[in-house]
């Protein structure tokens, strides 16, 4: 799996791209959190299995099985994607509200729309993941090395 560096300037860089593709539709309002549920999203689960390792004992299981249900594609949108477009939604609100944030419509995300990216967030993480997974990569006859 590739580290953060990748998963940030893809997302950011589709970001930017969908920009200048929909002249401004798609704004950098969008792309703030299409880019931090491609970046982290779906590795919450992995700070949950390593928060659980540093308390130990019953954190850890509980933190292992966590990880393992919240790092998967569908999983993750199917877990925290209600959950999250609300929060998202909200934290859209605010930062237009208190001119944080700067938006050509003067709107906020409506949960549908963070729930979108949400989804297309963590598409992005996992097709980055599965394109330098070494296994996929030895398949398809390419020769990667990762660590």
């Amino acid at each position: 799996m590739p580290g953060p560096g990748p998963h940030l300037m893809y997302a950011m860089g589709s970001g930017l791209a969908l920009t200048t593709s929909t002249n401004g539709r798609f704004s950098p309002h969008h792309t703030l959190f299409y880019t931090v549920n491609s970046f982290f999203g779906p590795d919450i689960g992995s700070f949950s299995e390593w928060l659980g390792s540093l308390l130990g004992g019953p954190a850890d299981t509980v933190g292992s099985a966590v990880a393992d249900l919240i790092h998967h594609p569908l999983y993750y949108i199917l877990i925290l994607g209600f959950p999250l477009c609300v929060l998202y939604s909200w934290i859209s609100a605010f930062l237009i509200q208190r001119h944080l944030l700067d938006s050509v419509s003067r709107v906020p995300l409506t949960r549908m729309q963070c729930f979108y990216l949400i989804s297309a967030g963590s598409f992005t993480h996992f097709f980055l993941d599965h394109l330098f997974e070494y296994r996929f990569s030895a398949h398809c006859g390419l020769q990667l090395w990762v660590a």
